[in-house]
């Protein structure tokens, strides 16, 4: 493991710790389970893109269909719900698998109107089966989870629970990005015609590694759900897969700390600068040039470069 990634695993541990026992204000605790759950998709999204070339414009819809699944089963059905976040990630997996298999031939902007397409299809549909899923009102009454007899249902329960969720996928995108499938996906995106050379069979990588990143964006929005006990369809729009891909891009692509970097700054800063309501779209988009203009391996890799001078990889 390299020396910075190990900081970065230490510093997020303590970081979590620290801000809880330190800040109880339950608006701020929100900001940084936010930060969490948008860390988490953007770092999926990084695994696609960063790592294996997959420009998908239609993450949120996962996302969506883990949070729908769960909703509507614990709300229409009254499902137990661990098992509903089981059935979501199976669905979200099925579905990807599905739309993959045509899509994933496609390459550069013809493979991002593909998945745009198919997301705006699942907003959509969120929309207007308004007796199932509440339609533009959103749905409400999502039951709450309980682990061993304890039941998540307020801010600081959830910031522990979550944190610990957070903090384990962490790790396993430490154990991804050192592992073969890794530098497989990073070969593929390189070059998919000398991958096919080698014997990789590219098709079935990309199509498993789409569906693998689905089902995970699927359990996180079933999670989401448990904790804001409402969910809309604006939560699952194009905006925010747009919104992922701007925070991946801003914090490294190909970079296990692309994500929650990229996810920080973005969820944050609009906190930040509240107070410049009429400016607030100059200063945002003034930031995003610079990064991008001077920055082009993100914020990852700005902080890397600090730190060269103490830690060797």
């Amino acid at each position: 493991m390299k020396k910075t990634n190990k900081l970065y695993l230490i510093f997020l541990i303590v970081f979590l710790s620290v801000f809880y026992f330190l800040v109880e204000n339950q608006f701020y605790r929100s900001i940084v389970i936010y930060v969490m759950f948008n860390a988490i998709n953007a770092s999926l999204l990084n695994i696609l893109f960063g790592y294996a070339g997959i420009i998908s414009l239609g993450q949120a819809a996962f996302f969506g269909i883990g949070a729908y699944t769960t909703g509507i089963l614990t709300v229409h059905f009254g499902i137990n719900p661990f098992l509903t976040i089981l059935i979501g990630a199976f669905i979200s997996f099925v579905v990807a698998y599905i739309v993959g298999f045509p899509t994933l031939k496609l390459h550069g902007h013809y493979l991002a109107m593909a998945t745009l397409g198919f997301g705006m299809i699942v907003y959509i549909l969120f929309n207007e089966f308004t007796d199932i899923t509440g339609g533009p009102s959103g749905l409400v009454g999502i039951a709450k989870l309980s682990i061993f007899g304890i039941l998540i249902d307020d801010e600081s329960k959830f910031y522990i629970f979550f944190s610990v969720i957070f903090v384990g996928f962490s790790i396993l995108l430490e154990l991804f990005d050192k592992s073969f499938y890794s530098y497989k996906l990073k070969f593929i995106k390189e070059s998919e015609s000398a991958s096919k050379s080698f014997g990789i069979n590219v098709s079935k990588v990309k199509l498993i590694v789409f569906a693998t990143t689905s089902m995970f964006s699927a359990v996180v929005g079933s999670l989401f759900a448990f904790y804001s006990g409402f969910i809309s369809p604006v939560s699952f729009s194009l905006k925010y897969s747009i919104d992922l891909f701007v925070m991946a891009t801003l914090g490294g692509l190909g970079s296990i700390t692309g994500g929650t970097l990229g996810a920080a700054l973005l969820t944050v800063f609009p906190e930040l600068i509240s107070n410049f309501e009429d400016y607030e779209m100059i200063i945002y988009g003034s930031l995003l040039a610079i990064i991008v203009m001077f920055f082009p391996q993100g914020i990852s890799g700005l902080i890397k470069k600090m730190l060269g001078k103490y830690v060797r990889s």
